[in-house]
């Protein structure tokens, strides 16, 4: 069995569930977000929010991933 490049993969050979491309994009914007917060000087409050909802949506992935180690989770 010969593995694609990512670049080569069509629609039907997609090897991730559109499930977990969304997951992974809402959590790189996330950290992505996260760091402008802190650089602007966010409320820690406001920076805790978003590193909570990381920490939850690592979670959902690692769920559906089917590994729940907590090194995945955390």
């Amino acid at each position: 069995m010969t593995m694609n490049s990512p670049a080569r993969l069509s629609a039907p050979d997609a090897v991730l569930d559109p499930r977990i491309d969304d997951l992974l994009l809402r959590l790189r914007g996330l950290v992505l977000v996260g760091g402008v917060l802190e650089a602007r000087g966010a409320s820690s409050a406001e920076i805790e929010e978003h590193a909570l909802e990381a920490d939850r949506v690592r979670a959902e992935l690692a769920r559906l991933i089917g590994d729940d180690l907590p090194e995945l989770a955390a």
